[in-house]
């Protein structure tokens, strides 16, 4: 592991790593933020976030503000790409929703993109590991949070591993990828035609399945591009009640689906996963 950058921020540090995936069969990046109270020795919370399409590990670490929460709360943030980069596969940059940039937090099965496109073994086993071996994180204290594409991924994530997750939340989620377009795309392209095979990666299927004993805070624009299109909430919310699933669904009047929405109330998420992840 290379440590590429670092800055103070905050009275904590931003710092920004690559290292070989074996996960992704190529070098991967992420950032980390850890707080004043790491640099006490002091192992504290972590937070895991997951972006949404065309970005990478830097967008939410320098537009969300989120440092200055998580320095208050005395909690550690994760930030990793949200592809493999560089392994030129066919059609991998032909489109924003597909391919780099896009890799939906699954495990691809489909050739060729099954030798590297295997971000959810990579979020949620191989970077944790070596996040949790290399820094001053608490490991029984993990939480997942994400924006979008993200948000679909912190979902299932945490809905499938609660033994890992102890708390989630999301922005502007892509709640129900197999009923939208970019995720009938993504899951036919990394999955393959069967949709049988993308259920475990549907955060409404799995909570219709499974239900959940984890509290769900969802924040949605209502002047989101995507809203009725591609992120459907009302399918979550619908789910969730059927479940008696707890969910906090914040509708946010005039917000839209970038950052400005997200700085806005990263705030209230971080405080919501510093409350789930006290000791």
């Amino acid at each position: 592991m290379e440590r590429l950058a670092r800055w103070k921020i905050f009275d904590g540090q931003q710092q920004r790593y690559a290292h070989r995936s074996d996960c992704c069969g190529c070098d991967m990046t992420f950032g980390i933020f850890l707080p004043p109270q790491a640099e006490a020795g002091t192992r504290v919370p972590v937070l895991f976030w997951l972006s949404g399409l065309t970005c990478s590990d830097e967008n939410f670490v320098t537009k969300a503000g989120a440092q200055r929460y998580a320095a208050e709360h005395g909690v550690a943030l994760v930030a990793p790409d949200t592809s493999p980069r560089g392994v030129d596969l066919p059609g991998e940059d032909d489109s924003y929703d597909f391919g780099s940039g896009a890799g939906f937090y699954v495990d691809a099965t489909r050739d060729p993109w099954s030798s590297h496109y295997r971000m959810y073994s990579y979020v949620l086993d191989e970077l944790r590991e070596l996040v949790n071996g290399s820094f001053p994180v608490d490991a029984e204290r993990t939480g997942i949070f994400g924006h979008s594409m993200g948000g679909h991924g912190a979902l299932v994530m945490a809905l499938r591993h609660p033994e890992v997750f102890r708390s989630v939340s999301a922005f502007a989620p892509i709640c129900s990828p197999t009923r939208v377009p970019w995720g009938r795309k993504a899951f036919t392209g990394y999955l393959g035609d069967d949709p049988a095979a993308w259920r475990d990666y549907d955060a409404v299927e799995l909570i219709r399945e499974k239900g959940s004993t984890m509290p769900l805070l969802v924040h949605q624009g209502e002047a989101d591009e995507f809203l009725d299109e591609q992120l459907r909430p009302d399918l979550l919310e619908q789910a969730c009640r059927e479940q008696d699933v707890e969910l906090s669904l914040e509708r946010c009047p005039g917000y839209d689906h970038s950052y400005y929405f997200i700085a806005t109330f990263v705030g209230e998420h971080i405080a919501h996963h510093a409350r789930r992840l006290a000791p």
